[in-house]
């Protein structure tokens, strides 16, 4: 059985190394004669496995002392709910709405208080990112909330937020590890590891201590609460354990291939290969406005629907797999994140090139 080029979104490609390890010690972890999906998450030997994936990926991502790494449930989606609810204080807070994800949380945070739409990019569909060097943020936001890299669309910030010293909020699902980050930037950054890190079931939220305290809005669940999960050092109540093992993989494998510098190099060189090909085709073209592109996800389109579907069809049938546009705005989307291989973008636009000749 050969595996296929898996250009999909989410839950997504994850290294072959790391799948190959998975599968070796599915039967029997490290002598201990059970897999990691059947051991307590309170033994010893799992507190090693969410330790030193907790100290990996502090390490890779240069993540500083006054930060927690909470790995929870819930998926981004629940973020926008537990966000407001441990942090509007003043209940306010500025939202840039740039996609589908950050609108999602706009309208989420309206449920506990006032949400206020600083900046937005619905007017030409999300296919660029605001100029957000001057926005009118309210005086008393208790944070500015952004969603860093659109999935959807295919927009990243090039340029974080001038926040007017507000605390910034990030969901980073899509762009986690893909390249280094400064965290001190951040008061949380958070996302949903299926994309670029983990399979589906984990939400790793980075937050900065001062942001968690008891002091949350009245009726928040204990559940929902950071500061229940800090305490507990994400062992609360059982935790997506072998979700977090998986990603423990992930942090080692990005270690031994050089850490983030080398990812984002890695990234910058898949992206101009579809890039390059999309700005001189004259079949398919990008979606999104240039200083804006993604190198994660590169929405694309012929401009007729019946090619295109015609185009998802046979890519498919060659081995290149969840090419299909989301389905809010069609057309094509590759998802390129840091398991996909170089290979596997290049054969996608050797297939491009093929499909444009012989139609």
């Amino acid at each position: 059985m050969s595996r296929v080029y898996n250009f999909s979104a989410g839950p997504a490609v994850l290294p072959e190394e790391v799948l190959q390890q998975a599968a070796d010690e599915m039967l029997d972890y490290q002598g201990s004669g059970m897999s990691v999906m059947e051991m307590s998450h309170r033994s010893k030997i799992y507190d090693s496995i969410i330790k030193t994936a907790e100290a990996d990926l502090r390490e890779l991502m240069n993540i500083p002392d006054n930060y927690k790494v909470l790995f929870l449930q819930g998926g981004a989606s629940q973020q926008f709910a537990m966000i407001p609810m441990n942090l509007m204080k003043n209940k306010k807070a500025a939202y840039i709405v740039t996609g589908q994800w950050a609108k999602k949380a706009f309208q989420e945070a309206q449920i506990y208080g006032e949400a206020v739409k600083v900046a937005s990019s619905e007017d030409e569909t999300f296919s660029y990112i605001p100029d957000c060097s001057d926005l009118d943020i309210p005086e008393d936001a208790d944070y500015v909330y952004i969603c860093e890299n659109n999935t959807i669309y295919g927009t990243k910030y090039q340029t974080l937020p001038n926040t007017k010293g507000h605390v910034l909020v990030a969901d980073v699902s899509s762009c986690f590890l893909s390249e280094p980050v400064d965290v001190s930037k951040y008061g949380i950054i958070y996302g949903g590891v299926q994309k670029n890190i983990g399979p589906a079931g984990v939400v790793i939220v980075i937050i900065r201590e001062d942001l968690i305290t008891e002091d949350t809005l009245p009726g928040t669940p204990t559940m929902l609460k950071y500061k229940t999960h800090a305490d507990a050092e994400s062992l609360y109540n059982t935790p997506p354990a072998y979700g977090i093992y998986i990603c423990g993989k992930v942090f080692q494998w990005l270690k031994k291939m050089g850490g983030l510098e080398v990812m984002k190099q890695r990234n910058e060189e898949k992206a101009k290969i579809l890039y390059d090909f999309l700005d001189e085709s004259k079949m398919f073209r990008g979606t999104v406005r240039k200083e804006d592109r993604s190198l994660m996800n590169v929405p694309f389109v012929t401009g007729d629907k019946d090619l295109d579907a015609k185009f998802v069809k046979e890519a498919e049938a060659a081995g290149f797999v969840n090419l299909k546009g989301h389905r809010t705005v069609g057309g094509m989307r590759a998802s390129i994140y840091n398991a996909m291989p170089k290979e596997g973008v290049e054969k996608l636009v050797a297939f491009m090139k093929k499909f444009e000749e012989e139609n």
